[in-house]
């Protein structure tokens, strides 16, 4: 279990911290208040403190719970049923980094909508106007942002690395199962972009209002009367790249450190 702690987590730190401009040029796509209004290019490595401070633990949860879930139920389920084991397991996993992601993801996205700001002061703020419960804010659609990706991610990078495996007859390469990992991401990050807007609205919304009540279908019908299908799916080719070139990282990396620690 410890090399899933430690793959996942190293995992985790190399693609949040590589790709972190990528994350704010999307958050700031998606705020109410526009691109530039946002910040645009400048402070492009703002909230990045909250990043490195949580990335390790985070992707350590996850997969910690993924593969602990794994193991468990394949003891119990048949191997046709391996596509919902790899469902289960990772929205488990989901859920249970989100206890550590949400808070980190909160500081983070507010510091990026307000350059000027330093991160200890965004959590300082929101600790003192909110509570403990503002650093939950938007926990809920980040779990339902999260869930619906990993039910896509998840099941397709375990099935294209058993046709690719199958095909060449042996076992893949780090870098082919990274290959996996950057389609099933960039497919996963797409369909779930809406899902994605809502949740940084959410947790950029001033405590008080109706975004900020964390109501998943009204922020989604206020997106897309004021700004149609486009809004829905702001900052979907930042998302897309990040994720696909973070899911070549991360699940690569992941791998590669996995197997040099058994």
């Amino acid at each position: 279990m410890y090399r899933c702690w430690i793959g996942g987590g190293c995992a985790g730190m190399c693609v949040d911290l590589t790709l972190f401009p990528l994350d704010t040029i999307k958050t700031r796509l998606q705020s109410q208040q526009g691109f530039y209004k946002a910040g645009g290019f400048r402070g492009i490595y703002a909230g990045v403190p909250s990043a490195a401070v949580g990335s390790f633990p985070n992707a350590a949860a996850f997969f910690v719970t993924y593969e602990g879930t794994k193991s468990l139920l394949a003891g119990c389920m048949s191997t046709h049923m391996a596509p919902v084991t790899h469902m289960l397991a990772a929205s488990l996993g989901e859920i249970v980094a989100c206890l550590i992601r949400v808070p980190t993801e909160v500081v983070k996205q507010r510091t990026q909508a307000s350059p000027s700001l330093h991160t200890h002061h965004v959590l300082l703020t929101t600790l003192r106007e909110e509570g403990v419960r503002g650093l939950y804010r938007g926990f809920g659609s980040t779990v339902l942002r999260e869930i619906p990706f990993s039910l896509v991610q998840f099941p397709l990078w375990e099935y294209l690395k058993t046709l690719w495996w199958r095909r060449q007859g042996e076992r893949l390469d780090s870098w082919q199962a990274a290959v996996c990992g950057a389609v099933a991401g960039a497919v996963a990050a797409f369909v779930t972009t809406p899902l994605d807007v809502a949740k940084t609205r959410i947790m950029l919304a001033k405590a008080g209002t109706a975004t900020a009540s964390g109501n998943i279908p009204l922020v989604l019908y206020e997106v897309w009367k004021c700004k149609g299908v486009f809004g829905l799916f702001a900052g979907s080719i930042p998302r897309m790249t990040f994720i696909s070139v973070g899911g070549f990282i991360f699940l690569g990396a992941y791998e590669k450190v996995r197997r040099m620690l058994l």
